[in-house]
């Protein structure tokens, strides 16, 4: 029998005119020939230049000209090289050599999707029975570059969304690199990658048991300015995209959330950072953080990573090592499981692995728990989001995909002790892309990163074809009973 789904009419869809303004780079020849134009430029002529462009783009960017200095000062090297001293050029010179080295990118252009939400930490001043969520997307621009961006809402006591309107102005987080590695750790990470030990280590061997980035960062670049063969610079080059995958962000205290996107930083991201699947995580001694697994892609691999906040201002990212680590579906369970963190995947594209772990970083000896089963989900099936804890057992809600890659959302239950022990699976699809969903940037799917129960009620955001996003409701009484029919 098929399990009634309530389809709420509110749809997130893109908005090309959400616009961030990034750092162009045009290449060394090309800068310092610009430069040399600006340079010949007046004052007054200067001045005129930058006041056309901030009256074009003041209004589209909180503080672009704080925007257009920082971008400026990634070249300051490179024009002290044609003997100018960019120091002591006036502010609006360094400006105007900010304001050419700025591009405006639409971070949604091609689509808003695959939605992840969970409890806001905040849930003050609410009526009974509302709860105040944050909803994570996928937002993809130009170049199918994927970014994470957050909306914040309020879900009444009938499961009805009202979202908070959505902040005019994108804000880009303060970088940090990670200052220490832990040196074995590091090592293994690159053991995992099948860097040869040949090329990495007369590095590590002289660095201590915790090192620092610049450490590290500086001895493979001065290496790689020598005469080394093909191989070595490879192996160099991975060892300086494994330590720059780790690092910190921090957004302004000021910013909206609706206002904060996650862009790619990292080589190993540099094209997407894809399908977060955020948690709100208990731990043994009862504090909470919100955590959020995501795939990596540089355009040729994918690796998972990992991120954790306690406020959306401040988040820390790493990657995920261990010989499971990899590929894709990776969804933390909300809590440890006989004292070990637990983590859903699809390590081999097909079917669904179980892992637990002491750290929450390391991730050995997958267990398969879950296969093709019907029909609509015989190609492979995965998870939509981390388990959600019912009294029953693990809630986990699943994708499947069929004939023609066909993508409908499915549902478990899994044993609360032993999450290897199927306790039901629906037959059929809960969610099936309707007629009118199956047109869009990748047609005939309907996808999930994440869901939480408000009310006795399963909350499901869904993506549309890849394109746009909305939200279902299921009765949990409903959706329990189907799945304990056999029990």
């Amino acid at each position: 029998m098929a399990v009634p789904v309530i389809r709420k009419n509110l749809y997130f869809k893109p908005d090309s005119s959400r616009v961030v303004a990034r750092f162009f780079n045009n290449g060394d020849l090309r800068t310092i020939n610009l430069v040399k134009r600006i340079m010949r430029l007046n004052e007054v002529q200067v001045k005129q230049e930058l006041e056309i462009t901030l009256k074009g783009f003041v209004g589209r960017h909180r503080n672009i000209s704080e925007i257009f200095l920082k971008h400026a000062n990634n070249y300051t090297n490179l024009i002290q090289s044609i003997n100018v001293d960019f120091q002591k050029l006036s502010l609006e010179r360094r400006l105007l050599i900010g304001a050419y080295s700025t591009m405006e990118y639409s971070i949604e252009s091609a689509a808003l999707f695959n939605p992840s939400i969970v409890e806001d930490f905040d849930q003050s001043f609410l009526a009974e029975g509302e709860k105040r969520v944050i909803i994570s997307f996928r937002a993809t621009g130009e170049g199918h570059l994927s970014s994470i961006v957050f909306r914040k809402g309020i879900l009444d006591a009938s499961n009805n969304l009202r979202m908070i309107e959505t902040h005019k102005h994108i804000d880009l987080p303060v970088i940090i690199k990670k200052k220490t590695y832990d040196k074995k750790r590091f090592m293994k990470k690159m053991e995992e990658m099948h860097i040869p030990k040949t090329y990495s280590s007369p590095f590590m061997d002289s660095l201590p048991d915790k090192f620092e980035y610049d450490a590290l960062k500086n001895a493979i670049r001065e290496m790689l300015r020598l005469d080394v063969d093909e191989q070595r610079k490879k192996a160099l080059k991975e060892m300086t995209w494994l330590i720059d995958s780790y690092y910190d962000i921090e957004f302004s205290e000021d910013s909206k959330i609706s206002g904060r996107a996650i862009l790619p930083i990292s080589p190993s991201e540099s094209r997407g950072i894809e399908d977060a699947r955020f948690v709100r995580f208990t731990d043994d001694d009862g504090s909470e953080k919100i955590y959020a697994t995501y795939t990596a892609y540089d355009g040729f691999t994918i690796i998972p990573k990992l991120l954790y906040t306690c406020d959306f201002l401040n988040f820390r990212i790493m990657p995920m090592h261990g010989h499971g680590a990899q590929n894709k579906n990776f969804a933390l369970f909300p809590r440890k499981i006989k004292g070990k963190y637990a983590m859903l995947a699809r390590i081999d594209g097909v079917n669904n692995y179980l892992f637990y772990s002491d750290r929450i970083t390391l991730w050995n000896d997958p267990i398969k728990i879950q296969e093709p089963k019907y029909p609509w989900e015989f190609t492979q099936i995965g998870n939509c989001g981390s388990p959600i804890y019912t009294e029953h057992g693990w809630l986990v809600i699943t994708h499947g995909v069929g004939p023609m890659r066909r993508y409908c959302i499915g549902v478990s239950l899994l044993d609360l002790e032993d999450p290897t022990k199927e306790i039901g699976r629906l037959k059929e699809p809960l969610l099936s892309p309707l007629e009118e969903e199956r047109e869009g940037y990748v047609p005939n799917v309907v996808y999930s990163c994440g869901s939480l129960i408000h009310n006795n009620h399963l909350i499901l955001p869904y993506a549309v074809s890849d394109y746009a996003s909305s939200y279902v409701t299921v009765n949990m009484d409903d959706l329990l009973s189907e799945l304990r029919k056999e029990v």
